[in-house]
């Protein structure tokens, strides 16, 4: 009889964003008169921008002409594309070469993915609250996990631990706390990765929502991170491409990792290695869409997107701060993340959010042991629905 990977059944057998799902459906399905306002999972609602259709409409017609259709592509990305990610680098003083950009269908895939250069022996550190991908892409490989707290009396920012670790997440503007490290936080991180010879996976998704220029938006703007750290982006809540799936990883080729007899090896050598085996590449005609966005006119359509999106953070913290409810998150992030009223758990204010005012949240429980009494709201429902979920939160908070 075949064996399975028996780690697998060591993750909790539902995962938080299907249980919000299902808990929604049933509520849908019984009340189907109910208008629902979703302000939980970070999925965006605005179209892709118009630069980025022009670019894709017209690598559909080269892929109906036999001089210009493409077939396979390179499994690091285009050409043209990672060399305009290397390009927007160095306009931030960021010397990120082509060759260390890998172009990717998300960055949820890559962080997954990325545990297949490392050994199970290794001990992973998050922080709690987490993104839960974090913690079982590392159950079902069997390694061993420690936490360091993250809550309001760091103000969800917490400092290195004082004890080992070889893989680190980090994630800035940070899922789901809307927290963002400054320099100094990040330096610190730095630091301990370089004394115990580990890499950070640092999770960068949410960078172009930082407008704040004294906060780092690339861990490569500290000192010594290109020999400790792996860097993930996303165009998914930078240019609406959570449905259309492109993203990069950026793996410095002067980062190493060490073998068990002591020697060093290149991540990038192995990440290539392991992309050119189990993974085919992103689609021409969605890179070029991807390209698109470092044009011109896709920086102001993306500029218009975020700022679009912030508008709508500005909308919900001003309406907890008037009902008096502690929050973080919300400048700098499109997570707005709150601390339950009137005592309530994360699942019971989720639940008379849902039944009472029918809106969707996410619940901090879901994040860990340190989210539970806190509850995130995201800024990427339409403006009209936004201002409607702040009305009847504000309303029920307010009874």
């Amino acid at each position: 009889m075949t064996l399975i990977n028996e780690h697998y059944t060591e993750v909790n057998d539902t995962y938080l964003f299907s249980e919000i799902s299902k808990r929604v459906s049933a509520f849908a399905a019984a009340n189907p008169d109910k208008k629902i306002i979703r302000l939980g999972i970070g999925d965006v609602t605005l179209p892709l921008p118009t630069s980025v259709i022009k670019a894709m409409q017209a690598a559909v017609e080269e892929m109906a002409d036999p001089a210009t259709f493409k077939g396979y592509g390179p499994e690091q990305g285009y050409d043209f594309l990672r060399d305009a990610i290397s390009a927007d680098y160095k306009s931030r003083d960021i010397k990120i070469e082509s060759n260390e950009i890998f172009v990717s269908d998300g960055a949820k895939s890559d962080i997954g993915n990325i545990g297949d250069i490392f050994s199970t022996d290794n001990i992973v550190l998050v922080t709690d609250p987490v993104y839960p991908v974090y913690v079982d892409t590392n159950i079902m490989a069997g390694r061993t996990i420690r936490y360091v707290g993250s809550n309001a009396k760091n103000s969800f920012l917490p400092s290195p631990p004082d004890f080992h670790a070889d893989m680190i997440y980090l994630c800035s503007p940070n899922n789901p706390t809307g927290s963002v490290m400054s320099r100094e936080q990040l330096k610190e991180w730095v630091d301990y990765a370089l004394k115990n010879e580990a890499v950070i996976l640092f999770d960068a998704a949410y960078e172009a929502y930082i407008s704040d220029p004294e906060l780092p938006r690339s861990i490569y703007e500290i000192e010594g991170a290109k020999k400790c750290a792996i860097e993930f982006c996303s165009f998914s809540k930078t240019a609406g491409f959570t449905g259309t799936r492109c993203a990069y990883t950026i793996v410095p080729k002067i980062l190493n990792g060490r073998t068990k007899p002591g020697g060093h090896l290149p991540l990038n050598r192995l990440w290539n290695r392991r992309q050119t085996t189990k993974f085919n590449g992103v689609p021409y005609l969605i890179q070029k869409g991807a390209a698109a966005i470092y044009t011109e006119e896709g920086k102001r359509e993306v500029r218009d997107m975020i700022g679009y999106y912030m508008g709508n953070a500005a909308i919900i913290t001003k309406a907890l701060s008037k009902a008096g409810i502690t929050f973080y998150g919300g400048v700098n992030a499109p997570y707005i993340w709150l601390k339950c009223p009137s005592g309530l758990s994360s699942w019971q204010f989720f639940d008379k959010l849902l039944n009472e005012v029918n809106v969707v949240g996410t619940p901090g429980a879901g994040f860990g042991k340190n989210g539970e009494g806190y509850f995130r709201l995201t800024a990427f429902a339409s403006r009209e629905n936004t201002v409607e979920a702040c009305d009847r939160i504000s309303g029920l908070i307010n009874i």
